[in-house]
């Protein structure tokens, strides 16, 4: 019974020196913590770096009343206050309604208006260049329905007055252009030229009046080289006598589709083509291109003579090629 009693004394006294050792680290940390504070509420002041908060501090830092009513926005925007450095639009009552626009009507093209007819009262004194088109030395005033020849300028050298109304060539149309070279005035109404409106044109070497309605020529200047009065209503009665010898230089003649009843005669000797294609010629004299008696020249350079669609039989006027280079083109039979 003693043996037992002091056991227990024993083992109780050992568990008492060993019981602090025995704790937990941390238990044993937080014991002595609570000693040091003292007898204070666990948790009742932490401390945070240098700094003691307590549970009454919260109400400085937040204030929770102001969570008391919070809302739920589900889809909807939370509402931005935006501030302006200009201050609002105004509208007034009559403004807040917007009225619609009226749509414009279709436009309509109208068609820019051009000067009339040299001539005429819209056109009456304007300059030629501003009715035509002149580049450099040439004057183009075609199609844009003249009715006269327009004043042109002293250097005009070539003239193109295609495809329009003008009916008559006066004497002053073409006085003093001196370097006047061609003058192309096809398709128009012309149906008469002043005697004296083309011969004192020293330098003129084209002259081309197709599909006209003249019935006669005037008076050539003996410089030119090129001659077209096809398709007009040229007659053998209006063209003068020997009106072609003293063309020297003329090369090529066209007058065919005319009203003529026999060949323009004499000829120059330089001729290279002459064109006399359905008209009314019926007959030629021997010479016509040739000199029958003293055969005093040839004329190799006409090779091209054109008698189609007459009703003249080149075949009775054996006589009258054999200084040609070759036979004309028309009805030997």
């Amino acid at each position: 019974m003693r043996l037992s009693t002091l056991l227990l004394s024993l083992l109780a006294l050992v568990l008492q020196e060993a019981g602090p050792a025995s704790l937990p680290e941390k238990e044993q940390r937080r014991r002595e913590e609570q000693s040091h504070y003292g007898e204070s509420e666990p948790y009742s002041e932490l401390y945070v770096g240098s700094y003691m908060v307590s549970p009454d501090d919260y109400s400085e830092v937040i204030d929770l009343s102001s969570y008391e009513e919070l809302a739920d926005y589900g889809d909807q925007l939370a509402e931005v206050k935006v501030t302006s450095l200009a201050p609002p639009t105004r509208i007034s009552p009559t403004q807040s309604k917007v009225t619609p626009r009226t749509p414009l009507s279709n436009p309509t093209m109208t068609k820019p208006t051009l000067p009339g007819p040299l001539g005429s009262p819209a056109s009456h004194g304007l300059p030629t260049c501003l009715v035509c088109v002149c580049l450099g030395s040439s004057v183009y005033c075609d199609d844009i329905d003249l009715e006269n020849i327009p004043p042109l300028p002293r250097m005009t050298t070539y003239l193109y007055a295609r495809f329009n109304r003008i009916s008559r060539i006066r004497t002053r149309d073409f006085k003093g252009l001196t370097k006047l070279k061609r003058i192309d005035l096809t398709s128009n109404f012309i149906s008469s030229i002043d005697n004296d409106a083309l011969r004192l044109l020293p330098a003129l070497q084209d002259l081309i009046l197709p599909e006209n309605q003249l019935v006669a020529l005037p008076l050539l200047p003996s410089g030119i080289e090129f001659l077209d009065v096809r398709l007009n209503r040229l007659r053998s009665s209006g063209i003068q006598p020997e009106a072609f010898r003293a063309l020297e230089k003329l090369q090529f003649l066209y007058l065919a589709d005319n009203q003529l009843d026999s060949i323009p005669w004499p000829l120059p000797l330089n001729l290279r083509s002459l064109h006399l294609q359905n008209n009314m010629i019926e007959t030629m004299q021997t010479d016509t291109f040739c000199d029958p008696v003293e055969h005093r020249h040839t004329r190799r350079q006409l090779e091209d003579i054109r008698l189609d669609g007459n009703p003249i039989n080149l075949s009775l006027f054996p006589s009258a090629y054999f200084c040609l280079p070759r036979l004309p083109i028309g009805r030997f039979t």
